[in-house]
């Protein structure tokens, strides 16, 4: 029996429609053609997951969080996403669970479950399997997890997967926008005045914050999709 997750009141900010299709992609840099397609499907392909907002899209954090998690499966070169949607409904099944990208168990039990059975759930060999769970495990390390669900995301700002968590998404912090990690500063604010002509150095003695953590903020606002 699968059973749905269940979120504290209707209007909890973890489910509110909050981002855009573009800046959702922007956030887990994935075109945001490519985040339509996943969110709505089309005549050959199912939706992924479903969004907290169809006309127009608009993704809530959770959302987020599950687009954060597939478009870190990209990086596994040849998986179909459809065939991970078979592998998550699998997944969800075993573990009694609607959603199982945005569920705690995903992190320990549901992430054995993916990368035991990819060779037949994904059709992938023996070094990709590898490389996949590499990557959901340096991914999911990336998610701060309540008692049931995912609460706060630090998403990439930089290409290599141990990259720090200086760039965090509260949804009930800044109204769920990227704000440097400790601070209540978001990257976006620091990013318009580095475009203004403020240089890094200026702006890291302005905030009184290390020249790396106003890099990252600028690189989170300005890093293009892949």
């Amino acid at each position: 029996m699968v059973i749905p997750v269940q979120i504290a009141g209707a209007e909890s900010p973890l489910e509110l429609p909050a981002y855009a299709a573009v800046r959702a992609g922007q956030i887990v840099r994935l075109s945001p053609s490519t985040l339509r397609l996943w969110a709505r499907g089309d005549r050959e392909h199912a939706a992924l997951f479903a969004p907290a907002q169809r006309s127009p899209l608009t993704l809530s954090f959770l959302n987020l969080v599950e687009c954060f998690v597939l478009a870190s499966m990209r990086r596994v070169h040849g998986i179909s996403m459809q065939r991970v949607r078979k592998a998550l409904r699998f997944v969800g099944r075993e573990l009694g669970v609607q959603r199982p990208l945005i569920h705690a168990r995903f992190r320990t039990d549901g992430l054995r479950l993916f990368v035991d059975h990819a060779n037949q759930l994904l059709d992938v060999t023996s070094p990709e399997q590898a490389l996949l769970r590499e990557v959901l495990d340096a991914s999911l390390k990336r998610i701060e997890w309540g008692s049931d669900v995912a609460e706060r995301l630090y998403p990439w700002v930089r290409a290599d997967l141990g990259g720090p968590k200086s760039i965090v998404i509260d949804p009930r912090r800044g109204f769920g926008q990227p704000i440097i990690a400790g601070t209540g500063i978001e990257a976006r604010i620091v990013t318009e005045r580095y475009r203004a002509g403020e240089s890094v150095a200026d702006l890291a003695q302005d905030y009184r914050l290390a020249a790396g953590q106003i890099e990252d903020a600028i690189r989170c606002e300005t890093s293009e999709a892949a």
